[in-house]
Parts: structure tokens; sequence; C-alpha cells
């Protein structure tokens, strides 16, 4: 079974994967005109504005529950893992599908807020399920896409994501007054299992009082947290940076050195630095694998390329702000090993014996202020990967409605909620390796089916950015209208024209 499990793996996190999100980047940066770079102004204005309603809420807020899912454990653990085996270069091509993401992020988001729906209980729901039936009308896709997205994000990843806590705050407190040498039994357990089955009880209540709430409290919990703790992991690399200042520029020449294969180290890493920080650039920011487009639906806007505009921008400041802090923790330190192509001794040895994960940042942290390095970086991993579990939920409900028709279905949903504090308990304390191939499985598989129906679906998102772009050279405050457009099948917004028409 293990076998079987990695060989879909494999087949799914192909190079032509990785080469179907690269190309989509390029082709929709050329198609929106760059509009990630024209339009950054009007990015940042849209995020800081909006307004939310008894069905939306604020595009701010649905930025902070789509950064939810965005910012995890892969922004720690997975840029470090990208610099082991891609060495410093794949950092570089990170900033490159970073780039490229930020256009097709606008547009799975545009398409998600023109074909949303309003549910049984009046909130806005959207994303690919629903894009995919009403635009391209194959139910079969759309229902696959859903099935696909609450397996993995509804009872695989959120497992992961609580071991990654449950690992980090053990590793912090190790050998501390706190933890001890964790070298008995307690409960019948090793105690280091019993320890993270505590952290996973306790990770499992917190989100329950979140996601018991509904999604108006996960966005008002994603919109105070969120902001808060990627600035706050930010400053920390920026002070580790100061410390180290004189190493900065040394820093610049090796990455881009690296990331072309003129090192003289790392030269022969080319290939793969481009393949690693492609991967970890896809994985961290989610460009493409039709998670963001969730969140993006829940907003109230006026104008679906508001909420695209203000989903592009999550790209620019989850790839070059919170992937790069990690990356310039790492480098600025020397904290980190870069694996041989061929397999044999280190290129780079700066962590003799510690994994490629988030032992690099905590190294990185602790070797510049002793006493508080894994203490920090434990507290961003549990932030981050809480906050992807929230968003995680999110999707999974939103999908379990799709798959229901959009009715009521309270029995539903509680199931849904328990599944998943179960998968926490559950995988903060089990070994989550094969935990994550499966759950790569399915976001692989979300990802396919999104950038295959994107490609296919955009033109919508082209049409709504070139009608947002004219309006606003007229001066006004865009609105739309998908039947002028020549846009089908946009029932929500006709909907709202039409009420608007009977009460005029």
């Amino acid at each position: 079974m293990v076998s079987i499990i990695d060989l879909v793996n494999s087949i799914i996190w192909s190079k032509a994967l990785i080469f179907m999100c690269l190309a989509a980047g390029l082709y929709f940066t050329l198609r929106t005109g760059f509009m990630q770079v024209r339009g950054f102004v009007e990015m940042v204005r849209l995020t800081v504005g909006g307004q939310k309603s008894d069905a939306g809420v604020s595009s701010f807020q649905a930025l902070a529950m789509s950064m939810a899912g965005r910012i995890g454990i892969g922004n720690i653990a997975g840029v470090a893992t990208a610099i082991a085996f891609g060495g410093p270069g794949a950092v570089f091509w990170m900033w490159v599908m970073g780039f490229l993401g930020a256009s097709t992020s606008f547009v799975e988001c545009t398409l998600a807020q023109i074909y949303k729906v309003k549910d049984a209980e009046g909130r806005y729901r959207g994303g690919p399920a629903y894009y995919i039936e009403k635009a391209l009308g194959v139910k079969w896709y759309a229902l696959l896409f859903a099935i696909s997205t609450i397996v993995a994000t509804g009872f695989l990843m959120p497992g992961v994501q609580a071991n990654a806590i449950a690992d980090s705050v053990v590793n912090a407190c190790l050998g501390t007054s706190l933890c001890g040498p964790l070298d008995g039994q307690w409960l019948g357990l090793p105690e280091r299992d019993a320890l993270k089955l505590g952290i996973g009880i306790v990770v499992a209540l917190l989100l329950a009082v979140i996601i018991f709430g509904g999604v108006k409290r996960i966005a008002n919990f994603a919109e105070v947290v969120v902001p808060f703790m990627a600035i706050g992991y930010i400053l920390m690399a920026l002070a580790v940076m100061a410390l180290n200042a004189e190493r900065v520029p040394g820093m610049f020449g090796l990455i881009f050195s690296s990331a072309f294969g003129t090192h003289a180290a790392f030269g022969a890493m080319l290939g793969l630095a481009v393949e690693w920080g492609v991967k970890r650039g896809i994985y961290a920011n989610e460009a493409g694998q039709g998670t963001g487009p969730h969140a993006a639906a829940a907003a109230e806007v006026s104008h679906p390329a508001k909420q695209g505009y203000v989903q592009a921008f999550a790209i620019y400041f989850d790839t070059m702000m919170v992937c790069t802090a990690t990356a310039f923790l790492i480098l600025a330190t020397g904290m980190y090993n870069v694996q041989a192509p061929d397999g044999g001794a280190a290129l780079h040895s700066g962590l003799v014996g510690v994994e490629a994960g988030a032992g690099y940042a905590q190294a990185a942290v602790e070797s510049v202020l002793p006493g508080w390095g894994s203490g920090f970086v434990a507290v961003a991993m549990f932030f981050f990967a809480f906050t992807t579990i929230m968003a995680y939920y999110y999707m999974s409900e939103t999908n379990l409605s799709y798959i229901d028709g959009d009715r009521r279905r309270p029995l539903l949903v509680l199931l849904l909620r328990l599944g998943i504090l179960v998968m926490v308990v559950f995988g903060a304390f089990h070994n989550a390796s094969q935990a994550w191939a499966l759950g790569d499985i399915g976001v692989g598989l979300m990802a396919w089916l999104n950038i295959i129906a994107i490609l296919i679906l955009h033109k919508p998102a082209m049409l709504a950015l070139r009608d947002y772009e004219r309006q606003k050279k007229l001066g006004l405050d865009p609105t739309f209208d998908p039947q002028s457009l020549g846009i089908k099948n946009a029932d929500f917004w006709r909907g709202r024209i039409l009420e608007k028409q009977r009460s005029e």
C-alpha cells in the first residue's frame, strides 16, 4: 500500500504539474498585461478597504481567510526543504513562481466571485466546484474536485498540520524544566507521544471554539491573527538579518549565482533549484491549487475583479514576504544543509544531523538569540498551522455544501466538524509521513483539476478585468453586469441587478 501511495504521489506531483503551474502563470501574466505589476497600487488599496454584509465578509477578511490557508508549515519547513534539496538558488525560483502565481490567483479568485451563490443560510459560497459546473457545465468534473477537496483538506491535511505543531512544541521544550528528556512512559504511551497527544487535544478544543462559530467567526479570527502572526515572523527575520548584516550582500549573491548555475559549489544544481523552488513555491502560495477561491467567493464586493486584485496581493505577501523571511533567516546565519545531487556528501553542512524542516529556522534564530530560537519558531509554527487547519475546515465545508446542493444539513456539517477534530488529535501524535503522502495526492489532484479548468474558463475573468479597468478610467466605482459582458450563468450577479431594478 505504501509503495502504491508513493507511486501515485510521484505521478500526480510530477514535473508535468510543475510545468503546468509555471506555464499557466506565464500565460495569465501575459493575458492580463502584467496586472500584478501595473495593478499593484490597486491591490493594496482594495486590500485595506471593502465592506461586509450579512451574506459576505469584507475583502480584508476574505484575504485573511485565504492567507490562513496559504501561510502554513510550508512557509517554514517547505522553504527549508527547498534549500536543502535545491540549494540557495531555489529561493529565486520561489520568487518567480510567486510573481507569476499572482496572475493565476487573480483569474481563479475572480472566477469564484463571478459564479458564487448564496447557500440556504444566506451566506456566499463559491470555489472551483461552482465555476467548473456553471461555466464548464461538467457536473462530474465539479464533483470530483469537491470530493478531492473534502478528503484532502477535511480528513488528511489537518492531522499533518497538527503533527507539525506538536513536533515543534516538543522540540522547543526538550531538555528544559518543562519537558526534560521525555524518555519514560505516561498513560501507557512514551512520554513524547503522550505530550503530543495532549497538545493535539488542546489544539482540537481551540479549533472547535472557532469552527463551531461558523464562517463569520472564522473570518473575524483570521482578520486579527493572520496579520499579527505574519508580521511578527517577518520582523524576527529582519532582526536576525540586522544582527548578521555583514552576511546579507553575500547571501543575495549566493541566491542569484545558485539560481543560474554559476556558483562554484551549487552550479550543478540548476535543474534542482528550479524544480524545488517552483514546487515549494506552488505548495506555499497555493496559486492554481484552487484553495484561495473558496475564501475569495465569500467577500462582499461590487465587482468580482476587486477580490481578484486582493487575492493576487495575497501571493505577493505569502511568497515575497513570509517565505522570503524564512529563507533569509536560514541563509543569513548559514544554518542549513544542501544535499549533493548525486546523493553523496552534502555540499553545505551548517547543521550536521538535522533533518530539513523547521529545525533550520529554529537553529537560525537560536544562533543569534540563544534561548529564544526554538520557542519563537514553535510559536510561529503553531499559529501558521492552526490557522491553516481553520482554513482547511472552511474549504471542506464549502465543498460539502456544494455536493449537498447548498441546502441546510446541520448533521453533515456536524460530522465534518467532528471528523476534523478527531483527525487533529489523531495526527498530532501519530507518524505523519503517510498522511502527508495521501494529503499530497488530494491537493495535487485539486491542482490538476483546477489549473485545467481555469485555462479553459479564464475568458470571463479577462472580461471582468477589462470591464473593471474601463470603469475605473471613467472615474466610477466599478459594478458588475455579467449580461452586458456576455457572461452566462452568473446567477447571483444577475439576480442582484434585477433586485435593484425592482426596488427602483
